[in-house]
């Protein structure tokens, strides 16, 4: 969020960048179970990329900080966190046979997915996608 405020006594416009944590908060979230995924991802306005994985998965504990570093900018873009172990319901829906699992949804569709560890460079095209297809 860009703000510009008007200093009185120089009579200068002062640009200052602020953040509101809320609004970078409420854009990852923790499923638990199908009925907040109904909720979060399928019903959402915002695309949302859902990251399935598993705490014992080493590869995990190195996409997740990454996905959630490289959607932080955008707020177009939601993150939702589905550990497999929990929602097997959910693992069996989507046909999930490795983590981590990424899957990207618009308007309650999968529209993109990926297997495994990938490079940033893959997960910001999927962003730059998701993003496009938003604006158009």
């Amino acid at each position: 969020m860009l703000r510009i405020f008007r200093n009185a006594i120089l009579d200068k416009r002062i640009t200052r960048k602020t953040f509101s944590f809320s609004a970078i908060a409420a854009k990852r979230y923790v499923i638990k179970d199908h009925y907040e995924f109904d909720q979060k991802v399928i019903n959402s306005d915002n695309p949302v990329i859902v990251n399935f994985h598993a705490e014992w998965c080493d590869p995990c504990k190195i996409l997740t900080p990454k996905m959630t570093e490289l959607l932080e900018p955008s707020e177009e873009i939601d993150l939702a966190i589905v550990d497999v172990d929990d929602n097997a319901e959910l693992v069996q829906t989507f046909e999930v046979k490795a983590v981590p699992a990424i899957l990207a949804f618009r308007n309650g569709v999968v529209v993109d997915k990926f297997i495994g560890l990938v490079d940033a460079n893959m997960i910001e095209n999927l962003i730059g996608k998701l993003t496009k297809k938003k604006t158009t």
